[in-house]
């Protein structure tokens, strides 16, 4: 799922172009809460594909198309909008 949204908004924005993320993640593998733990194993019980990704990961993965994470900024909830601008 992130690799195919990630390989539209690369083809699709033009430089410049913004391409913004809401919700829980991972940083460095670690949960940045325990609720966001527990949401991501509600998550994987419903579907082994679905979970809470690795903020770095999904960053590796929008470079690859040309998208560079231009800020995150840390939000109510535990959660982070991150901001990928197209370069």
């Amino acid at each position: 799922m992130t690799e195919g949204l990630m390989a539209g908004a690369g083809r699709l924005l033009p430089e410049g172009g913004v391409l913004y993320l809401y919700g829980p993640y991972k940083i460095n593998g670690a949960h940045t809460a325990p609720s966001n733990e527990a949401f991501e194993r509600w998550l994987t019980d419903q579907d082994q594909a679905w979970g809470v990704r690795d903020m770095g990961v999904v960053a590796e993965c929008a470079a690859k198309h040309g998208l560079h994470l231009h800020e995150k900024v840390p939000m109510p909830a535990n959660n982070f909008s991150l901001l990928f601008k197209k370069v």
